[in-house]
């Protein structure tokens, strides 16, 4: 809730109402259900909420503002709940054709029910709809960016090469988030990420309290070209959202994942071999340490779904 502190025309706007606050730890879930029924998300209802709750809230208070309707009503608090957890909001009614594709697409994702695909504050403030003449302004470093780089250092080299591949599919508009997130990490705008600057990065996410070996050791699995600096492609790697790519757009994924797939298997016959991943990786030697995790059916090369399998995974842990 927002008050004015006076009746005089200059007073100023206060926040009020912080009763329901609290800080949250990563990975911390809250079970109770709390909240007006109108804007509450539906893992709240399930008892596990978190940060992810409050992007919902958003959403459902953007599409009242845009439409003058609220996206899940009944008479009932109990038949508000099962809108919540078992409808969609309708785009349909008007004024929603007048109103316009991106604005409709920022409440369809702020509305995403599942929290694991939904986008996080920061991504929605980069959202084109939220953009201020194109440009993003003061968006905070994503907590689940700089998490994403903790996990890509414990994953597999297939794995990392495989991301390095998916990352080099997307266009600028696919990674306009990311765009963001590398802007605010690189501080002197040098065009790449500083080990210093990582350091800063890291700092914020302030459970972890990265000791200096550490960030030298993300820095070293993301830096594939081996220069001492983080560039944007390899940022990209390192910290994109592969559960939103598969959940939210099945016929994309499919398509980018073909397309990174393809970036190993040169013949196109269907399968990544072991030459193809020397000639990929650059790398000397037996490649069976990379095929070993991805080859499921263990017959020495990996199939389109194999492939798909492991991209999945760097999910999972995300």
């Amino acid at each position: 809730n927002f008050l004015f502190k006076s009746p005089k025309e200059d007073s100023p706007l206060k926040a009020t109402d912080f009763g329901l606050s609290d800080f949250i730890k990563p990975s911390r879930k809250f079970t109770d259900i709390v909240g007006s029924a109108y804007y509450v998300a539906p893992e709240v209802l399930k008892r596990k909420s978190g940060p992810e709750s409050d992007v919902w809230s958003i959403g459902v208070i953007t599409y009242i503002l845009l439409c003058g309707r609220r996206p899940f009503w009944d008479k009932t608090e109990d038949g508000i709940f099962k809108e919540v957890l078992r409808n969609k909001p309708d785009f349909r009614r008007k004024p929603w054709p007048s109103i316009s594709n991106s604005a409709k697409d920022f409440v369809r994702k702020l509305l995403v029910k599942d929290p694991f695909v939904r986008p996080t504050a920061a991504q929605a403030l980069s959202h084109q709809w939220v953009r201020e003449g194109g440009s993003a302004l003061d968006i905070p470093i994503d907590i689940s960016v700089l998490h994403n780089m903790r996990q890509f250092v414990k994953y597999s080299r297939m794995k990392q090469f495989a991301l390095r591949a998916l990352a080099s599919t997307l266009n600028d508009d696919e990674l306009a988030n990311l765009r963001d997130q590398f802007d605010a990490i690189d501080v002197d705008k040098s065009g790449t990420i500083s080990l210093e600057e990582m350091r800063q990065a890291l700092a914020k996410d302030l459970p972890w309290k990265l000791k200096d070996s550490r960030v030298m050791e993300i820095v070293e699995a993301i830096d594939s070209n081996t220069d001492g600096f983080v560039d944007f492609t390899e940022f990209v790697a390192a910290t994109l959202h592969v559960h939103q790519l598969h959940e939210l757009d099945n016929e994309k994924w499919q398509e980018l994942s073909q397309r990174a797939f393809e970036k190993f298997d040169v013949d196109k016959d269907g399968y990544i071999t072991p030459d193809e991943l020397r000639m990929h990786t650059g790398l000397k030697g037996s490649m069976e340490p990379l095929l070993e995790e991805a080859d499921i059916d263990k017959d020495g090369r990996i199939s389109l779904a194999e492939f798909r399998r492991l991209l999945r995974s760097a999910s999972m842990s995300s």
